[in-house]
């Protein structure tokens, strides 16, 4: 039997080699930032004066970016179109004393970081990354991306209920990573970084450490019709985020500024100066508004007429556990991005933002679903309500659909990032 016809993976060739990239947040947003300015987009700093003028323009902060296209004539109280992300995926973080063992083991102390499944991290090969900040206040980005860490599961023949009672894991006791033998010495994982990156010895002063697999992404089924890999949420929407905004650039006129506001901590509440729950958004916006001569005055005009599309992997129907759906809207891989719904603001879609993800989907020849969480399960949420709360924006949850999401390892329809960016392309012009 002959495979059926494809999109092209290009698209998807390029995310994978996106998320490979960028094993932490402070990764993403380097890999990004680069890609924007290969498109003409350049770098301010948040402590300059900013100027006036049109053009691609981005902040960074820590694991956080915002980037925006002023396109020529754009007045003072311009409104935005916003793609809103997050850069963060739950994993294991190194401690500030990781240096620990026992029974002749060296192992990494790490704490859990977001919502992950425990599970997925036992017998992986681990690299670690994450960034380094030094003495003199700079900072470097370190990527250990081969086998250097593993969380050993205890055999079936010392626990032999594990496959009739499930496993059970102490966060504390069990999660706790290997990489060598032998007794454990404070400083040994610093000062082996040092070495690696070829820094003076003792010239690390603070770090933000993270394991990832080191598994590469994969084409998978006899079709090669999905894909497997690391960090899917929400780097997936990341990356497409970024191939929109680049697309839009100078593509003609807009009577909008195009923004792509990809954020971190997303995973453990967004409240940090990074995450969507902090200031770091508005400040851009309003700041922008300012540069182009604007009063508040301009600045409320502007955020009245604003809209963002919060864009987060959603749930897909599994195959195994259909009855953890609601029987009535089962997304499906390579069908198109979802539009993701909750009556009680989980997700800040309403009827009118339905109406306008419906319409940039229309526009750019995209099929799309709908989710909603089963009632009697307890529904996720995104930065969408957090945006139209604290930005009074008026906000539309969407997404790509996945299986085995917060797993080290999540899988797509290969053909759904290449269809979720043609829908923000749609969005974006407007």
């Amino acid at each position: 039997m002959s495979s059926p016809a494809r999109f092209d993976r290009g698209h998807t060739d390029d995310l994978m080699t996106f998320l490979t990239a960028s094993p932490s947040p402070y990764h993403a947003v380097a890999n990004a930032a680069e890609r924007l300015e290969k498109a003409g987009f350049r770098q301010l700093s948040e402590t300059d004066a900013w100027d006036s003028g049109t053009g691609g323009k981005f902040v960074l902060r820590g694991g956080a970016l915002i980037a925006w296209y002023v396109p020529e004539g754009a007045a003072a109280h311009t409104p935005f179109r916003i793609i809103g992300a997050h850069t963060d995926s739950p994993n294991l973080r190194v401690k500030p004393l990781p240096d620990t063992g026992s029974q002749g083991w060296r192992q990494i102390a790490v704490e859990i970081y977001g919502g992950t499944l425990l599970n997925t991290w036992l017998d992986r090969d681990l690299g670690l990354a994450g960034r380094l900040t030094l003495r003199d206040g700079t900072e470097r980005l370190v990527n250990i991306d081969r086998a250097l860490l593993r969380v050993p599961q205890l055999a079936v023949h010392l626990d032999r209920s594990v496959n009739s009672d499930g496993l059970k894991l102490d966060k504390q006791r069990h999660m706790q990573p290997i990489w060598g033998l032998g007794e454990a010495h404070e400083g040994d994982l610093i000062a082996f970084l040092e070495e690696e990156e070829g820094l003076e010895q003792g010239s690390v002063a603070g770090w933000d450490l993270m394991v990832h697999s080191i598994e590469p992404p994969a084409y998978l089924g006899r079709d090669r019709e999905l894909v497997a890999g690391p960090r899917m949420d929400n780097l997936l929407s990341v990356h497409a985020g970024v191939a929109a905004l680049a697309a839009v650039s100078g593509a003609g006129k807009l009577d909008h500024i195009p923004v792509l506001a990809a954020f971190d901590h997303e995973e453990n509440g967004s409240q940090s100066d990074t995450g969507a729950d902090g200031p770091l958004l508005g400040n851009v916006l309003e700041r922008s508004v300012f540069a182009r001569g604007g009063t508040y005055e301009d600045r409320a005009r502007a955020f009245a007429g604003t809209i963002c599309l919060s864009s987060d992997t959603g749930h897909a129907v599994h195959p195994n556990y259909g009855e953890r759906h609601d029987p009535t809207h089962h997304p499906r891989a390579n069908a198109g991005p979802i539009l993701k719904v909750n009556v009680n603001q989980r997700y800040a879609t309403d009827g009118s933002g339905r109406a306008v993800f419906a319409a940039a989907c229309e526009r750019a020849g995209v099929p799309w679903q709908t989710f909603v969480s089963n009632n009697s399960m307890p529904c996720g949420t995104t930065i969408g309500p957090i945006t139209a709360a604290r930005h009074g924006i008026q906000t539309v949850d969407i997404g790509v659909a996945i299986l085995s999401m917060h797993s080290a390892r999540e899988l797509c329809g290969a053909d759904d990032p290449y269809l979720l960016a043609n829908a923000l392309v749609a969005f974006l012009e407007g």
